[in-house]
C-alpha cells in the first residue's frame, strides 16, 4: 500500500510562485466527479491485475493510494503510477518526481492517512476538511469499482482516527482556519472592514465558511457570484447579501474591494484583463484577493498589479502556524492515537495475510471430515456397532490431524527439530509445552 503523493512547496511571498509549484499542483488537481472516471483510466492503463486504487485532492495534495495483497505488487506500480500521473497533468514523469514522495511500507502509509484525516498534514493544523475530502475519495473510488477491503478499512480507521483526535485533543482550538485568516489580511489592508464591499466567487463550503468570518465583521455589503445563480442565492439569502451570475462579473468587479474565490473551474475565471478594468473604473483604489481554488480561479499575472493584494492558498498558510506548549501536547497527544491506530491496522493486516492459509486448512478439515463419515457410514451398513464406528471415525480424524506434526518433527534434525517441537507444543498441548519435548 502506497501513497504517491504531490505536495508542491509552498510560497513565502503573496501571491509569487516563481517554480511553478501551484501549477504543477493545479495541473494535479481533479474535481470530486473526475475521481471515479480517472481512477478506471488508471485501471485501463495497468493493462494488469488491479490493484485497489483511491485518489485524494485536495488544494494542497494530490495522493494515490494503491493496495495490493503482495508488498511486492505495489513497489512494482510505482513507477506506472508516477508516469500516469504525470500524463494526467501534462507535465514529464522527471518533473514531478521531484516534487513526489512514496511510501511503499504499510505502517508509513497507514500512519501518513491517519495524520491526513486528522489534520497534523495540513496546511491548517486540525482543519476539519480534509475529512470530508478523504470521504470523497472513498465514494470515488468505490464508484469505479477499485476499492477494495484493504483500502476500506484503512480509510475507515482513518476517520476513527480523525474522530478520537478531534474528541479528545485540542487539536482544532489551536488553529486558524484559511477563513480566519482571509479576515486578517484583509484587516491588515483596510482600516474598518465595515467600510467594505466583499464578493464570493463560488458557493461552496470554503466560501460559506469564509462568508460567515467576513460577516461576523459587518462589511458595508456582501455578494455572491456563482455558475448557478440558484445556489448563489441560496448561500447569499443566509447572510443578507446579493446574488451574481458568474457571467456578469467582469462588469461588477469593479465595486468591490474584496473578492474571495473558490470554484472547481478547471481554467481561470477573473483574467488580468477584467482586474485591469476594474482598476480603472475604481481610479486604482485597492483590491484585496483571494484565490483559494486549485487550480487557480484567478490568473496569476493579476499579483504583477501594483493596486491587487492577491494571495493564494500557499500564502496562507504563514498566518495559520501557531505555536506555544499547549499546541505541541495536542500534537503529541494525537500522535499517540495515531500510533495505537497504525498498530491497530497493522496487526488487521497481518491477521489477513493468514487468511489464504485458514481457508486451506477448513478444507482440508472438510475433506477428511467427508472421508471419515463415508467410512463410518460404510460400518454401519455392514452391521458394524455404534461404538466401534464411532471409535474409529475418532481414530481416523485424530491420525489425519497429526500425521502432519509428527512427519515433521521425525524429519527434522538438531536445531530445526527444537523449533518444529516448540510449534507442535503451543498448537497441541493447551496448558504449555511437555515437559519431554526434546531439546530442554
Amino acid at each position: 500500500m502506497t501513497p504517491v503523493k504531490d505536495r508542491a512547496r509552498r510560497a513565502r511571498a503573496p501571491s509569487r510562485d516563481p517554480s511553478g509549484f501551484a501549477d504543477l499542483r493545479g495541473r494535479l488537481a481533479f474535481a470530486p466527479d473526475q475521481l471515479p472516471l480517472a481512477l478506471r483510466g488508471f485501471r485501463e492503463q495497468l493493462q494488469r491485475a488491479m490493484p485497489e486504487a483511491a485518489l485524494v485532492s485536495t488544494c494542497n495534495r494530490t495522493e494515490l493510494y494503491v493496495a495490493s495483497s503482495r508488498p511486492a505488487a505495489v513497489r512494482e506500480l510505482v513507477a506506472p503510477a508516477l508516469d500516469w500521473l504525470a500524463e494526467q497533468g501534462g507535465v514529464a514523469p522527471s518533473h514531478l518526481q521531484s516534487h513526489t514522495y512514496v511510501m511503499d511500507d504499510h505502517r508509513a502509509a497507514a500512519r501518513h492517512a491517519f495524520r491526513v484525516a486528522a489534520g497534523l498534514d495540513s496546511m491548517v493544523l486540525g482543519e476539519p476538511q480534509i475529512l470530508g475530502q478523504m470521504k470523497q475519495a472513498v465514494r470515488g473510488a468505490d464508484e469505479a469499482g477499485t476499492l477494495g477491503t484493504t483500502l476500506h478499512q484503512l480509510f475507515q480507521r482513518s476517520f476513527s482516527v480523525a474522530k478520537e483526535v478531534r474528541t479528545s485533543t485540542e487539536i482544532g482550538a489551536h488553529s486558524i482556519s484559511m477563513a480566519a485568516a482571509a479576515v486578517r489580511l484583509a484587516a491588515q489592508l483596510f482600516e474598518d472592514l465595515r467600510e467594505i464591499r466583499v464578493l464570493f466567487v463560488g458557493a461552496g463550503e470554503m466560501i460559506e465558511l469564509v462568508a460567515t468570518h467576513f460577516a461576523a465583521r459587518e462589511p458595508k455589503a456582501m455578494a455572491v457570484a456563482n455558475r448557478t445563480l440558484e445556489r448563489g442565492e441560496k448561500l447569499a439569502s443566509r447572510f443578507g447579501a446579493q446574488a451574481l451570475r458568474l457571467a456578469d462579473l467582469p462588469q461588477r468587479l469593479h465595486e468591490f474591494d474584496a473578492v474571495v474565490s473558490c470554484t472547481a473551474s478547471t481554467l481561470p475565471i477573473i483574467g488580468l484583463g477584467a482586474v485591469e478594468r476594474a482598476l480603472k473604473a475604481r481610479r486604482n483604489r485597492p483590491i484585496f484577493m483571494v484565490d483559494l481554488a486549485v487550480p487557480r480561479d484567478i490568473e496569476p499575472e493579476v499579483a504583477r498589479l501594483s493596486d491587487v493584494y492577491l494571495y493564494t492558498v500557499d500564502d496562507l498558510s504563514t498566518l495559520v502556524q501557531t505555536a506555544g506548549e499547549r499546541r505541541q501536547a495536542a500534537v503529541e497527544q494525537a500522535e499517540a492515537i495515531i500510533d495505537a491506530g497504525v498498530q491497530s491496522f497493522a496487526h488487521w493486516l497481518d491477521q489477513r495475510a493468514s487468511v489464504p492459509l485458514i481457508q486451506a486448512i477448513n478444507r482440508q478439515a472438510d475433506d477428511w471430515r467427508e472421508l471419515e463419515l463415508a467410512r463410518a457410514r460404510r460400518l454401519l451398513a455392514r452391521g458394524e456397532s455404534v461404538d466401534a464406528v464411532l471409535d474409529a471415525l475418532a481414530h481416523g480424524l485424530t491420525h489425519k490431524l497429526l500425521h502432519g506434526a509428527y512427519a515433521e518433527l521425525h524429519a527434522a534434525d538438531g536445531e530445526q527439530r527444537e523449533q518444529v517441537a516448540d510449534t507442535v507444543s503451543r498448537l497441541f498441548l493447551r496448558q504449555g509445552r511437555h515437559p519431554a519435548a526434546p531439546g530442554r
